[in-house]
């Protein structure tokens, strides 16, 4: 859990209550885009923070096209936001649409919203333009009595990009990378956890006879979900374990 100051807690869940209704009778009224980026300009002042005349604006050209929304701070743009009408579904081709915008552009963050959903990615230029998911969530799914969803919405707020801001976007990626189920899945998987388990096991029963592949056996088959031992997700873990041990090692053999 992070700590959020208590005015910006005070913001978005007095906002978060105004907004929700009024989404909502967006939605049956089925509003254009147009309308919808209204909306969602009021929300990024009443609910994330910003100043409508000195923190947002629809002006920022990207090769002669404008995106929807930008946010800017100091004369820096760290976020990017697609909008879309309130009934429209968040396809693939609109992703791709605003990560061709922060690809142009060098910015690493994007939001894409129809006001009610808000999706989250991150966007990398280390080889090639990549996008990834970070996180998203639904306005009428979010209850203000836990910290969980009051968090979600704090990592946009105004706070959470300035300076000197320890619980920002980039943070919160950083932790989501390392702890997540696949890395803690692998992790249990791996010859540390498994040989104290045996020590364990050993300790309290001397006659206990088991081998490293039979707990491995055990936890793959009967303790863990399939999901975390196979597929891609499983691949991926074990490549980003292997890339933080060989960093731990080196900072190691440095001091």
């Amino acid at each position: 859990m992070i700590k959020i100051n208590t005015k910006a807690k005070e913001r978005i869940i007095k906002g978060v209550k105004r907004f929700q209704p009024i989404l909502n009778k967006a939605k049956q009224n089925d509003i254009n885009e147009s309308d919808t980026v209204t909306i969602i300009t009021d929300m990024l002042c009443d609910i994330f923070g910003y100043d409508k005349y000195e923190n947002i604006t629809s002006e920022f050209a990207i090769k002669k096209t404008y995106c929807d929304l930008a946010i800017k701070l100091d004369e820096n743009i760290p976020l990017l936001i697609e909008c879309k009408a309130i009934g429209m579904n968040l396809k693939d081709d609109f992703v791709r649409q605003a990560t061709n915008y922060a690809a142009e552009s060098g910015i690493e963050w994007v939001v894409l919203t129809n006001g009610i959903l808000w999706n989250v990615y991150k966007i990398s230029f280390a080889k090639s333009v990549e996008k990834e998911l970070v996180y998203s969530f639904d306005m009428f799914e979010l209850n203000t009595r836990k910290d969980q969803d009051i968090e979600a919405l704090y990592y946009l707020c105004i706070e959470a990009f300035q300076k000197n801001s320890k619980n920002n976007l980039d943070e919160f990626y950083i932790q989501k990378q390392i702890f997540n189920r696949h890395i803690v899945g692998q992790l249990l998987l791996s010859d540390a956890i498994v040989g104290g388990i045996k020590r364990q096991l050993r300790k309290l029963t001397p006659e206990t006879k088991v081998s490293e592949d039979e707990i491995i056996s055990l936890m793959t088959n009967e303790i863990l979900k399939r999901d975390i031992v196979e597929g891609e997700d499983c691949v991926e873990a074990k490549k980003k374990i292997q890339k933080l041990e060989k960093q731990a090692t080196k900072k190691e053999q440095s001091k």
